[in-house]
């Protein structure tokens, strides 16, 4: 296990009521605004095929008013000097509001209500209008957006056939246009409640008075059955060469690998990585390929860290005239290298100052996505543990050379690479070579 930092542990009390919610509340009296911060561990993941799209649909229904307060989420809350928000992943659902200590309560109980009390104002109209708006969001995020469906192909050719992690939040249109409202009612019912739940409460509040208030708005809420775990993934993708025809200008190569779930073993190694091998014009690959090659307008990487499996891709986009075969094997060179030796300790050392900047920023708030709130959450909901802020950071802290390389090796053999081509409409020569037409549901 990775050695505690110190200096990096977020002081914290956790209470767990009668029915099952976490309560973790961190006081920081510097500013007179308090964080209200709800994960549900319920994402993508948890849905089946057929019935895809529930969880990020759920992200706009809660804000459409509950048996109490039947009417939209926002104005009570702005009108009191809050801002709020919520988003949905593979892995968890969170909602949040930032607002002035003195509207606590506010916030508590308008979270509280739509936990215990959304369903009763459900109604068919909401259900419909909020499906529209969803259906909507696909289609202006992803299907009329250049390289918008790649994230789609991307893991479908990753993923089995019926992997949870195969279809994207957003869901298909035809599982969400043949849902229903009773459908979506079961869901809830199945994983929006206090066993399911994780509550964090961070800023200028004193840590007795606000569990007072968490249990007081929370408590008479019943518990609900925790869910089953989602079972896990596989360790090596199935090698896949896809194309998609675009309505873009310049061709667009997208590689990936799966990869050790975040948390585990070589997750922080291939987060490392990315930077080393595409973050800043030092890298690696944006000096080979943009720099002295000059075949690439731009390459990026990173690791997808989910909580069953990841995946580690790279991206890059080609200059005019040059082929996704050139650049494909550029890459690929590139890769092997780092799988044949270990990184030099200047670029460990630059890309581990890079995590350490992020890391730090993002302690710098007590609300908001990313902030202290959100992060004990994200600890809580993961690792059962709210405290684990200086041991993750000690993950990439005790990161060599050569448990860098190690993981590299481990995980990023061409033998399992997916490989996809996304490239101007008729222009297959511009492909990899033996790419096939993706086909995305």
């Amino acid at each position: 296990m990775p050695v505690p930092t110190p200096g990096l542990d977020i002081p914290f009390r956790k209470h767990v009521l009668d029915n099952g919610l976490q309560v973790v509340i961190h006081e920081d009296h510097s500013c007179p605004i308090v964080a209200v911060n709800v994960w549900y561990h319920v994402g993508s993941k948890n849905e089946v095929p057929g019935r895809t799209g529930f969880a990020h649909l759920f992200e706009h229904l809660m804000f459409e008013g509950s048996a109490h307060h039947d009417a939209g989420y926002f104005e009570p809350l702005q009108q009191a000097g809050g801002t709020l928000n919520g988003s949905t992943n593979s892995d968890r659902t969170n909602y949040w509001e930032v607002v002035p200590a003195s509207a606590l309560e506010l916030a508590l109980w308008m979270e509280s209500d739509r936990m215990g009390f959304l369903l009763p104002a459900l109604t068919e109209a909401k259900f419909n209008n909020q499906r529209d708006v969803v259906l909507n969001e696909r289609r202006q995020n992803y299907e009329n957006r250049p390289y918008g469906m790649a994230g789609l192909a991307m893991l479908d050719a990753l993923f089995p056939d019926g992997h949870p992690y195969r279809w994207a939040t957003i869901g298909s249109p035809d599982d969400l246009q043949a849902a229903t409202a009773d459908d979506v009612r079961a869901f809830f019912r199945r994983y929006y409640h206090p066993a399911n739940a994780s509550l964090a409460i961070a800023g200028d509040v004193d840590a007795d008075g606000a569990l007072e208030l968490a249990a007081a708005c929370f408590g008479e809420i019943p518990a609900g059955e925790p869910p089953a775990a989602v079972p896990a993934t596989p360790a090596r993708a199935v090698p896949a060469r896809r194309m998609i025809e675009d309505r873009v200008e310049l061709p667009r190569l997208y590689l990936g690998w799966l990869s050790p779930p975040m948390y585990a073993g070589g997750d922080a190694e291939l987060d490392l990585l990315a930077d080393v091998l595409a973050t800043g014009k030092a890298s690696r690959l944006y000096r080979a390929l943009v720099y002295e090659r000059r075949i690439a307008t731009d390459v990026s990487a990173y690791q997808g860290s989910r909580e069953l499996g990841s995946s580690f891709q790279i991206v890059t986009t080609a200059v005019p005239g040059i082929g996704l075969g050139a650049l494909e094997d550029a890459i690929h060179e590139e890769v092997a290298r780092v799988r044949a030796s270990e990184v030099s300790p200047d670029e460990l050392a630059r890309t581990l100052a890079l995590t350490e900047t992020a890391f730090v920023s993002r302690l710098q708030t007590v609300g908001g996505f990313g902030g202290k709130s959100d992060q004990l959450n994200n600890y809580n909901v993961f690792l059962g543990d709210p405290g684990y802020f200086s041991r993750d950071m000690a993950r990439y802290r005790s990161a060599t050379g050569a448990s860098v390389r190690a993981a590299a090796d481990a995980h990023l053999d061409a033998a399992h690479c997916v490989t996809l081509s996304v490239v101007p409409a008729g222009r297959h020569d511009l492909a990899a070579p033996r790419s096939e037409p993706a086909v995305i549901t």
